[in-house]
């Protein structure tokens, strides 16, 4: 079989979550954990930018009511496709900008949001940082908690890195390797270069895609979280363990941010 060469893996939904479906129960567990920690406890929950919705499917397998948007129809497509009946009863999705989804009708109701996976260095200005936060807080009732993971940048590296994982899907081996450039500190913006191969029963492929990420600090990060209105209560990192928050050198963070007054 010839190798075909495709682009844009969120247009490839199946082999994206080969790479990240793995963690979806740890994730889940972490969040229940630092939602009974430091939220209301309440079971109305947001994705904002969802992807493929495995996330949305398994809290709702939980018994959660779930919202999640997300600019991709392809991945929306694959995540209203895998819901049964009964789980599409208690999930609402629709198509948005992480910057721009805030209905009316829904201010002051989610009891937590959460964006696990660095999607929000997608938005590339502090506008559009700060639009997307302050539209989720307005969003999450009082005390609600959102729940954000990114990389930092080491303003210091003057090297690309590189990160490789490899799962499957549909029987076929799917490789994942991932290269981020040199950060650009004056433009606030890395490369990112991503191929996916995939070889197995009937494929044979290779995905490129290339974007670039906004870089963000420690310091600018927290200082746009409260120019939004949120508090930093915890600092965690993609291990998910709620017993050991973040050493400060640790770059992978997730940050609990709390919408709460006065706290």
């Amino acid at each position: 079989m010839t190798m075909q060469r495709l682009s844009d893996w969120y247009s490839h939904p199946e082999y994206y979550e080969a790479i990240f479906g793995t963690d979806t129960e740890q994730e889940l567990d972490f969040l229940e954990a630092v939602h009974a920690r430091f939220g209301t406890g309440g079971r109305r929950w947001l994705e904002p930018a969802c992807g493929a919705g495995r996330l949305i499917e398994a809290a709702a397998r939980r018994g959660y009511a779930l919202w999640g948007y997300d600019l991709s129809p392809q991945m929306l497509a694959h995540a209203r496709a895998r819901l049964s009946p009964t789980l599409a009863r208690r999930v609402h999705l629709s198509q948005a900008r992480m910057e721009d989804w805030a209905p009316e009708a829904l201010l002051g109701t989610f009891d937590l949001a959460f964006n696990l996976v660095s999607t929000f260095r997608y938005l590339d200005s502090d506008a559009a940082a700060l639009a997307h936060l302050r539209n989720t807080r307005r969003l999450l009732a009082p005390n609600g908690l959102y729940v954000l993971g990114f990389h930092l940048t080491q303003a210091s590296r003057t090297e690309p890195e590189e990160e490789r994982w490899v799962g499957e899907a549909n029987g076929a081996r799917v490789v994942c390797h991932t290269r981020e450039g040199v950060p650009d500190l004056e433009l606030r913006r890395a490369e990112l270069t991503n191929t996916l191969r995939v070889k197995g029963p009937g494929a044979d492929l290779r995905i490129d895609t290339r974007w670039f990420f906004r870089t963000w600090t420690a310091a600018q990060a927290r200082s746009l979280f409260r120019r939004a209105g949120f508090r930093v209560v915890a600092r965690h990192d993609f291990d998910y363990r709620l017993d050991r928050p973040a050493p400060p050198d640790r770059l992978d963070s997730v940050f609990l941010l709390s919408a709460a007054q006065g706290r």
